[in-house]
């Protein structure tokens, strides 16, 4: 039995949703490979955390989420899905792929974050594209300062980092 939402099938309450197995699978094998690549990383400190510590700290919390989202699966609980929108993840994949580029080409990271802000604002529907520049400008450039400044640690610099 099933029921029906926005052209997509999901399971009845009680059945195994089969999708949501796979997610959380995803998530899991996600969360096993930062916990590989942080130990690919070479202790610089001789003591205290290292730059190790925080991709095994979000690896914590992919294993949670897998594990909660496995156990919703196999009991029917998750809620029925939507049906997906291509242009909303076109969008936030370009914006990915933007962030890439912009860093890879040294532009830093206020401009490449601020690409990114644009693009997944887009992908949730808003239109308000001058607004939203301005927005993740400033966001990002807080943000930048925050980390540069306060924390001492080095975020991708591009001309407007170095203007700062």
């Amino acid at each position: 039995m099933t029921t029906e939402s926005a052209g997509t099938e999901t399971p009845a309450s009680g059945g195994v949703d089969k999708a949501g197995i796979v997610i959380a699978a995803l998530l899991a094998a996600v969360a096993l490979v930062l916990v590989y690549d942080a130990n690919q990383i070479v202790a610089t400190t001789m003591y205290g955390m290292g730059p190790q510590v925080m991709p095994v700290v979000i690896a914590i919390g992919l294993g949670i989420l897998a594990l909660a989202n496995l156990i919703d699966a196999l009991r029917g609980n998750l809620p029925p899905r939507e049906s997906s929108d291509p242009k909303a993840v076109l969008l936030i994949l370009a914006g990915l792929a933007l962030l890439i580029a912009i860093i890879g080409f040294g532009g830093g990271f206020i401009l490449a974050t601020t690409a990114l802000f644009v693009t997944t604002s887009a992908a949730f529907g808003r239109r308000a594209f001058v607004t939203d520049l301005v927005i993740g400008a400033v966001l990002t450039t807080l943000i930048y300062l925050a980390f540069d400044r306060l924390l001492t640690l080095s975020l991708p610099a591009g001309p407007l980092e170095r203007l700062l």
